[in-house]
């Protein structure tokens, strides 16, 4: 069947249109993930204005090559698009969906993920923006991803084991993430420092540094966007957020805690983890006028706004629900609770994480006490 995203033909299975749970046979194509392609259109095209190199695209899981499509036919400076899947069908129907376009911009390869990354691994054959997209964890293609990534490049990746992420099976999640999560109503930023902390962890290994550009959630995926520099990573961006589950008190250090400095209480640290800045402010900056280019949905500008406002801010965020269980009342208005703290002399934005969260570096007993 035939859909239409951005100012791209594709050509998609037509149960994965028709039922909630797309089928992986015979090809997987997920039409809800249309956000997080159109955001990777966005970011694409705002880090190859300054890439000095070939501008050379790796989809390295493609399925049906609806990002990878899309790549080629709306980012008018990349030069060559590489689109690999395992699976026979899928390939079959990204190169009808290339002609559908009149795209001739695209190399297709039929190979297993690391071992067609590992034949890019050299390094006048690396790519400008390498993909991993899997189905769950993506930890076992970092290593690949990373060496078939250009010095300067950018490697974007996907999670959607959320269960793992959040803190149902730590054990597992130490195995994939090196870190185990703590269950908190900021779990998903949680989640997305585990990921950029196990970039970070393969990267070191290699004698590479990452810089994280941009980060995007939406409904059941985590996707971080990092730069690749081949070189040591001087400084230390990673440690532990320690959580109070008796006050709901939270902080970022470089080691585990013991015992919560509001009440007393006995903490638990989720961690070890990412804790430097999510957000590069140039970049966002750049992807918001560079989003007016595109057919994209209405709400990537939302965001972009959000995280243009949070850079800089502590990590972690408050929501409206859980200030009111805490008080017993009725959740208010975030732009009131905005408006309170910065009244107070705080600093507060709203964040892209949560429609109802919001950062600030009051603490939870100044935040309690101004409502």
């Amino acid at each position: 069947m035939e859909t239409v995203e951005g100012k791209t033909r594709l050509l998609v299975p037509k149960d994965s249109l028709l039922v909630n749970a797309p089928p992986k046979q015979p090809a997987f194509f997920n039409p809800r993930a249309r956000i997080s392609r159109d955001f990777s259109i966005i970011a694409y095209s705002t880090f190859l204005q300054n890439f000095k190199g070939p501008k050379v695209f790796f989809d390295s899981l493609a399925g049906i090559g609806a990002r990878s499509i899309r790549v080629a036919n709306e980012i008018e400076s990349i030069e060559r698009v590489f689109v690999n899947d395992v699976n026979p069908k899928a390939i079959e129907i990204v190169m009808r969906a290339s002609k559908l376009n009149n795209v001739t911009k695209c190399d297709f390869s039929e190979n297993e993920a690391c071992r067609f990354l590992s034949l890019h691994s050299k390094r006048d054959t690396r790519g400008a923006i390498v993909d991993i997209d899997p189905f769950g964890s993506p930890t076992r293609f970092l290593d690949c991803g990373i060496r078939a990534t250009s010095h300067g490049g950018l490697l974007s990746v996907t999670a959607t084991d959320l269960p793992v992420l959040h803190g149902l099976y730590q054990e597992a999640c130490k195995r994939k993430y090196y870190g185990i999560p703590v269950r908190t109503e900021y779990g998903n930023e949680i989640a997305i420092r585990l990921i950029l902390g196990c970039v970070h962890l393969v990267a070191g290994r290699l004698d590479v540094q990452i810089v994280p550009l941009f980060v995007q959630t939406n409904m059941h995926y985590y996707k971080v966007y990092v730069k690749v520099l081949v070189r040591t990573d001087s400084q230390e961006n990673i440690g532990y957020i320690v959580h109070c589950k008796g006050c709901g008190h939270r902080k970022v250090q470089n080691e585990k805690g013991n015992s919560c400095e509001v009440c007393g209480t006995k903490i638990e640290s989720a961690g070890p983890l990412w804790i430097g800045e999510l957000y590069d402010k140039v970049f966002v900056d750049t992807m918001l006028k560079e989003q007016r280019k595109f057919l994209i949905d209405k709400s990537c500008e939302k965001t972009l706004l959000k995280c243009q406002n949070e850079i800089g801010m502590p990590a972690t965020y408050f929501t409206l629900d859980e200030i009111a269980r805490k008080k017993q009342c009725a959740p208010s208005s975030l732009s009131k609770i905005i408006e309170k703290l910065q009244n107070e002399g705080y600093k507060v934005s709203q964040t892209s994480l949560n429609p109802s969260g919001f950062r600030t570096d009051a603490r939870i007993d100044k935040i309690l006490q101004i409502f």
